[in-house]
């Protein structure tokens, strides 16, 4: 099963990939070792939180980038 952000703002709507990194991942350690690598760049796009898929199956989140 692949391994993917999904990008929302602080109300939970979902944020256009549009521009965005569009990341893939073969288990949670990558996705989650790109995210501790790319956390800033997301926040400063508009960006406010994640979530984890595995799949389409939210495995957790919403999480926020912000500090």
């Amino acid at each position: 099963m692949p391994w993917t952000w999904r990008y929302e703002k602080a109300n939970g709507s979902v944020v256009s990939t549009a521009g965005l990194p569009d990341a893939i991942f073969a288990s949670q350690g990558d996705a989650e070792s790109w995210l501790g690598e790319n956390w800033r760049a997301l926040l400063d796009a508009g960006v406010d939180q994640v979530t984890l898929l595995d799949d389409d199956r939210s495995e957790y989140g919403p999480m926020s980038l912000h500090p």
